[in-house]
């Protein structure tokens, strides 16, 4: 998939748990390691806020796009 969630990233540079910012964002542990672990199809614009307000940054700085191979952009186009 040519978006990678950098989630895991921001949280080490922030020095956060998961649990913590879980907890603070309101959504379960599960979705949380769902959503760094990139296995999720979309998230909601409140909880990408939530998330940036809590590790003071952009949502640039946990999403990244990054060109797939020939086989990804015919999928999408």
């Amino acid at each position: 998939m040519p978006i990678v969630m950098r989630l895991d990233v921001m949280l080490a540079r922030r020095k956060r748990k998961s649990k913590d910012l879980a907890r603070a964002v309101g959504i379960t542990e599960a979705n949380l390691s769902l959503l760094k672990s990139g296995k999720v199809q979309g998230v909601r614009f409140a909880t990408l806020e939530a998330i940036c307000r809590e590790l003071d940054c952009q949502p640039g700085d946990l999403l990244e796009y990054v060109a797939g191979d020939e086989d990804d952009r015919r999928r999408v186009g």
